[in-house]
């Protein structure tokens, strides 16, 4: 039988080195599903439980292999509902190809069942590119490219095939004008600045007294020359969410995460500082650098347009952090004064004392920082980490010490509640020999999570280590806008929007076929984890934390200080915890 497009499709993203698809099923697609069925040899292909899911493992994927991520859905409804994940992966820069369904070409334009216009649906999200494919012969040109192009601009593409064009017999272009005739490769480049901004970059780097850095996602692959760079300046490093992994933790100079979870020592530095390097990060909030003037600045980034957009530079390194780090550090100077540096681990020093003492401090019924406090020194070598958007991601981004050879991502540019568990799954498709953990809040386990446990319990026994474990803070409340209500706006909490429902989630895991561990006592967070993290199964741990416990950012304003006491006058309905939780963590 000669091929389909369809078939062609599944045979050409092969050949591009596709080797999983993340998608669910619907009769616009099933030309190509049922190519994916004769060539699951070449192709796996994961179902999800829906389609944001799917796309949300693509861009985990991407996130964690460098790879391009692909997913796959149905016309209308299906098509839709990629649109989430596809904006996390668009935010974060992430090369992801969606491969979508349309209705018959002979129905477009007739308000056809399930008919929406694609091509505009998807022409932010996919503004790279985003095509349908009309005749069978333009499906090589046009699969080559959507590929191509996520990868040189690290971004989504889109195509879109008809369901009556996905079973016909796929041809050759023909040698003709108005053909196109594209193959398969791509080659990474790693473009690096030219040497006399090089040199412009040293001078000012030079010439600082106190160099303070931030790492972002774009420093990743550059740990031993971020170091090294920092060694050399006598400069401390803060980190971006999306680059936490970029330096580990055990570092005294490391300063931990910047910006509204971020830490005190990152905030002093940046305030504190003459010079500023910024390494692969498109770290969005100004109010966490230095203030305008106050210090001079340079930024390497891979992307032309992200340079000097959060801070006047007066440097800018349009390189990959790898190679112009490389580059840079013969041309700087070794501080000989280390006082700058001197004071930066000391108060890091301090910070992880005053970290340890607030995860200590008695809750009800348990410290959410605690959670993560005793996770911290568990964490097995090479282990991935994923984390939701929430109150979860302040405890994540200030309590966990990464150490180098882990791995950790969440929404950065986004920051979309969901993604923390089909991160996780995505991941163990990546690396089924590496542990996963994922931290996300009762909310967002609500919100989707729990639909893809049902999809962890289809298909783990495929992985070598078995050891996924699924963290949720069980606090009944929808904590993180509950706090920006009262701190931001001076309301009290909104019971009708905070709160939702408790549930057994240890329980539903069961339900599963997993394990569950319901934690409700502080004494038992460290074996419940030890308990997890040895299973032969994936784990939900569902801990009960309380919801009073604020996740305090590292400075408070004026504004931020009385909005937060009118919202109790106005009589929140959790203000005798509130107060007594907020006391104790001021005075930690």
């Amino acid at each position: 039988m000669a091929d389909t497009v369809s078939d062609f499709l599944v045979s050409r993203l092969a050949e591009w080195g596709i080797h999983r698809i993340f998608g669910f099923p619907g009769d616009g697609i099933n030309g190509i599903l049922g190519a994916l069925n004769r060539a699951q040899d070449k192709i796996d292909f994961i179902q999800v439980r829906h389609e944001e899911m799917a796309a949300f493992m693509a861009c985990a994927h991407a996130k964690f292999t460098g790879e391009v991520g692909v997913c796959l859905a149905t016309s209308g409804p299906g098509a839709i509902h990629l649109l989430n994940g596809l904006y996390d992966a668009k935010l974060d820069h992430q090369p992801v190809v969606a491969i979508v369904g349309q209705s018959a070409r002979t129905a477009l334009g007739g308000s056809y069942q399930q008919e929406v216009d694609l091509t505009t649906l998807f022409k932010d999200v996919a503004k790279e590119y985003v095509e349908v494919v009309m005749v069978p012969s333009a499906m090589r040109h046009t699969i080559d490219r959507a590929i191509r192009i996520a990868r040189a601009q690290r971004s989504v593409t889109c195509v879109i095939v008809p369901n009556d064009l996905q079973e016909l017999e796929y041809e050759k272009p023909r040698r003709a004008h108005n053909t196109i005739h594209s193959g398969v490769g791509h080659a990474i480049p790693r473009p690096i600045p030219l040497e006399h901004e090089l040199q412009r970059a040293a001078d000012v780097l030079n010439a600082g007294e106190k160099v303070a850095m931030l790492v972002g996602a774009g420093a990743l692959h550059a740990t031993r020359e971020v170091i090294d760079v920092a060694e050399v300046l006598g400069a401390g490093i803060a980190k971006a969410l999306l680059g936490k992994a970029a330096v580990p933790d055990a570092l005294p100079f490391v300063t931990g995460s910047i910006g509204l979870l971020g830490t005190k020592p990152s905030y002093t530095m940046m305030n504190d500082c003459d010079t500023l390097l910024m390494v692969g990060s498109n770290f969005p909030y100004s109010e966490f650098l230095p203030e305008e003037g106050q210090a001079r600045g340079v930024q390497i980034d891979i992307d032309a347009r992200l340079v000097s957009i959060r801070y006047p530079m007066e440097v800018n390194l349009v390189g990959d952090s790898v190679s112009t780090l490389r580059l840079l550090l013969p041309l700087l100077k070794r501080k000989q004064d280390r006082s700058w540096r001197q004071k930066i681990e000391s108060e890091v020093a301090d910070w992880w004392k005053t970290l340890e003492e607030r995860a200590m401090d008695d809750a009800h019924p348990i410290n959410p920082q605690r959670v993560f406090w005793e996770l911290s020194p568990r964490i097995p070598d090479g282990a991935i980490l994923t984390c939701d958007s929430g109150s979860s991601a302040n405890w994540y981004a200030r309590d966990l010490k990464i150490r180098e050879g882990m791995m950790a991502s969440l929404s950065g540019g986004l920051a979309t509640m969901g993604p923390g568990v089909p991160y996780a799954i995505a991941a163990k498709f990546a690396h089924p020999d590496r542990p996963v953990i994922a931290m996300v809040g009762d909310g967002a386990f609500q919100m989707n999570g729990m639909n893809e446990v049902l999809t962890i319990g289809k298909y783990w026994k495929r992985w070598s280590d078995p050891r996924l474990v699924i963290m949720v803070l069980n606090n009944r409340d929808l904590n993180q806008v509950t706090w920006e209500q009262r701190v931001m706006d001076g309301d009290p909490k909104f019971e009708a929007s905070q709160e939702i429902p408790d549930y057994p989630y240890a329980r539903y895991a069961e339900g599963a076929g997993l394990r569950g561990i319901c934690v409700d006592h502080p004494d038992a967070i460290g074996p419940a984890w030890d308990e997890a993290l040895s299973s032969d199964r994936p784990t939900i741990l569902d801990i009960y934390t309380d919801p009073d416990v604020p996740p305090l950012p590292p400075h408070i304003s004026f504004k931020q200080a009385r909005q937060f006491i009118e919202s109790l006058a106005k009589g929140d309905p959790d203000r005798a915890g509130v107060i007594r939780e907020t006391v104790k963590e001021f005075f930690a």
